[in-house]
């Protein structure tokens, strides 16, 4: 199961479902503290900012980050929880969930998929530029771009709900 939060409950949330892996997307000089109950090799920090189109002094989102968060996701044993954080738990973390579940299932369909995130997170925004190099490193012909602008904007708000996402 991944669990995705926003920052201010990583450690709440990691503490309730027993996560031993964390993926926390934040932008550069941006602290984070990772919780005590998850080792540093089992704590993947990104680096990037949630944008979509590259801007000056900003970080976007690129191949490098996609095939790290896949092959942290792949070393995953999957006997506990993943838990996934940005920011606000609304796009960048929503964006990496998806890709993940995406990737452990090719033959998953990109729009049910895209459903089932919108109906466990109403304010789930996927950083469009994460998905779309997502769907490019695992060859899905632009079908999981389709499906995250089919479900559209999410509810406006300052933080995303913390919910779980099944893999």
């Amino acid at each position: 199961m991944i669990f995705v939060c926003p920052l201010s409950k990583v450690d709440e949330t990691v503490a309730r479902i027993g996560a031993e892996r964390l993926v926390s997307l934040l932008s550069a000089g941006m602290e984070m503290t990772r919780p005590v109950s998850i080792r540093a090799e089992n704590h993947l920090l990104m680096n990037m900012h949630d944008i979509a189109v590259e801007q000056d002094g900003m970080t976007l989102p690129g191949e490098a980050h996609v095939r790290q968060l896949l092959d942290f996701a792949r070393a995953w044993d999957r006997s506990r929880p993943l838990a996934i954080n940005c920011w606000a738990g609304v796009s960048r973390s929503t964006a990496s969930a998806y890709i993940i579940a995406a990737a452990f299932d090719p033959s998953r369909d990109e729009t049910e998929l895209a459903l089932l995130l919108r109906r466990l997170s109403p304010t789930a925004t996927p950083n469009p530029r994460l998905i779309a190099v997502a769907d490019h490193v695992l060859g899905r012909n632009g079908r999981m771009v389709t499906a995250i602008a089919a479900i559209g904007r999410g509810a406006d708000c300052f933080e995303g709900v913390p919910f779980g996402l099944e893999v």
